[in-house]
């Protein structure tokens, strides 16, 4: 069946306007309301920075390796001496030094580090500070083994966490100045090897929280990860208000990340500016086989996925709620691409996208493959905002051409109150629909899509990929009863595994009027 064209849309407002909510507005969840957190009522520990950055860098400070880490020990004494339920906090120095200089440090059950606002803690840019024994640190491995220790770990901890209006700076544009490549390579180099050589980097993430419970982040700043800024797996318990990730920042690249030819990784080594496309594999916020996850208010800029729920292990990943963000550079809101431990009951709503036409933009995806497929089931997405996204929308079981037999099986998703303005590069975008249906298996995506509006040219569908058919295929549709403005190309065949319930209807798209805000406008170090 063909379905009639529904393209008369009045752009008005409608009941949940995109981003409008007060930043404070308490959030309901699968597992119960939650409020933003508070800062601790006691701290055991002030200590105050003796340094002072140039420009947003420390790296003047610490050319000689044997420098690399000067605050390390006493930030550490201080978490280890913390009692529970306290903080251990770093300030401004009296005359005015913002800057902490540390390497891997690893926080405790019920202890918070608290970063105040003005004050940077900088990491470490010798790889031999995180060096976890297996020697290769720094560099690009033909071996998949991780070799660097995290800048924080929460290690089986409760009721910890990292909070204050201070930021956190990985320092990915630095050169590294230890191993074999010091003095010639910065993280992001050793990073670019994994698209230009197709080796592993070594490099470390900003915070690695695992195997614990109830972790707070609340204001916090993180910027500049070599690798994934946030990667929690194990978690029960993680609420993450009011945080914002980005990379790069000005430290390393230009007001609206305009490069001048030659600068970038694909061009010269060590490169001397960066954009998101340039600074790979610096996921935002990750989480692998955790539960009651939630992710408020907050603003994500990154290099590769804004977010990923993974889920290879363990319970699965359950019980996530993402509300009232706002993305920019980077590849999607992303479950997968290990989905084989089971994913859902996952809430995605109020949430804004600006792509700035990346060729990598993404917004809302979910991806696996039949190495590391498995059951994705109740995930609902609510009133989206997008704009300058080259792939809006994307359900794609064959995100790779690996081969197994795990296989995936996405089920009861729902898109409701989605609008894209479009794109100058990409127009409306590329759309994947597609579920599993080879090699004996009939695993059908089921999906809704109600009040979904792309405004001006309308989506494409991707072509055949990775072993997988031209799409949409094997996706069982419901439409409406608000409009689908590209419903006409959405068309039933027994050949193709399509079949389409219900009629979208008229009505107005979400206003997104007031849903797109300049990063700089909430982060000064931010290009955009």
């Amino acid at each position: 069946m063909l379905l009639s064209p529904i393209r008369c849309f009045t752009i008005l407002a409608v009941a949940g306007l995109a981003n409008a909510h007060a930043a404070g507005t308490p959030v309901s969840t699968q597992w119960g309301q939650v409020s933003e957190p508070a800062l601790p009522a006691t701290v055991c520990s002030t200590l105050a920075a003796t340094l002072t950055p140039v420009n947003g860098s420390v790296d003047s400070l610490d050319g000689d390796p044997s420098r690399s880490q000067p605050d390390t020990s006493l930030i550490q004494d201080k978490i280890n001496a913390c009692p529970a339920g306290q903080a251990v906090r770093l300030v401004a120095g009296s005359a005015g030094q913002t800057a902490f200089l540390s390497g891997p440090l690893n926080l405790k059950s019920g202890v918070t580090l608290w970063v105040d606002t003005g004050v940077t803690l900088f990491a470490s840019r010798n790889p031999k500070d995180y060096d976890n024994g297996v020697g290769t640190c720094g560099t690009a491995t033909k071996s998949s083994i991780k070799s660097c220790k995290p800048l924080i770990l929460a290690d089986k901890t409760a009721q910890s966490g990292v909070v204050g209006g201070g930021i956190i700076d990985g320092r990915g544009g630095s050169v590294v100045t230890g191993g074999a490549n010091a003095n010639m390579r910065t993280w992001w180099d050793v990073a670019w090897q994994n698209r230009t050589s197709g080796l592993n980097q070594q490099n470390p993430r900003i915070l690695q929280i695992q195997n614990g419970s109830n972790f707070t982040l609340h204001g916090i700043t993180l910027q500049n990860s070599p690798n994934f800024h946030i990667w929690a797996y194990g978690v029960t318990g993680l609420t993450a208000w009011g945080i914002k990730i980005l990379t790069p920042s000005l430290a390393y690249s230009r007001d609206g990340y305009a490069c001048p030819a030659g600068t970038t990784p694909d061009a010269v080594t060590p490169a001397t500016c960066f954009t998101p496309d340039t600074a790979v594999n610096t996921d935002g916020f990750d989480t692998g086989y955790s539960s009651k996850v939630l992710l408020a208010y907050s603003y994500i800029s990154v290099g590769d996925d804004h977010v990923a729920i993974k889920s290879s292990s363990g319970a699965g990943a359950h019980n996530h709620t993402y509300a009232h963000n706002h993305f920019y550079y980077g590849h999607a809101l992303s479950i997968g691409s290990e989905t084989n431990a089971g994913v859902s009951d996952i809430a995605v709503t109020d949430l804004s996208i600006d792509g700035f036409n990346s060729g990598t933009s993404g917004g809302l995806r979910i991806k696996s493959d039949q190495s590391r497929g498995g059951a994705v089931a109740n995930v609902s997405y609510s009133q989206i905002c997008v704009r300058n996204v080259s792939q809006p929308l994307t359900f794609d079981p064959f995100y790779s051409n690996s081969k197994g037999s795990l296989y995936p099986s996405f089920t009861n998703i729902a898109v409701r109150k989605f609008h894209d303005l479009g794109s100058s590069k990409y127009a409306g975008g590329r759309l994947t629909f597609s579920g599993y249906a080879i090699n004996g298996q009939n695993n059908p995506l089921t999906i809704t899509l109600d009040n979904v509006v792309f405004d001006g040219t309308q989506p494409t569908f991707t072509a055949a990929h990775n072993g997988g058919p031209v799409t949409p295929a094997a996706t069982h549709f419901t439409l409406g009863p608000g409009p689908v403005s590209f419903a006409s190309s959405i068309i039933t065949s027994s050949a193709n595994g399509v079949t389409v319930s219900g009629t979208p209807g008229s009505g107005s798209a979400l206003d997104c009027s007031s849903a797109f805000v300049p990063f700089k406008s909430v982060l000064p170090t931010s290009p955009i």
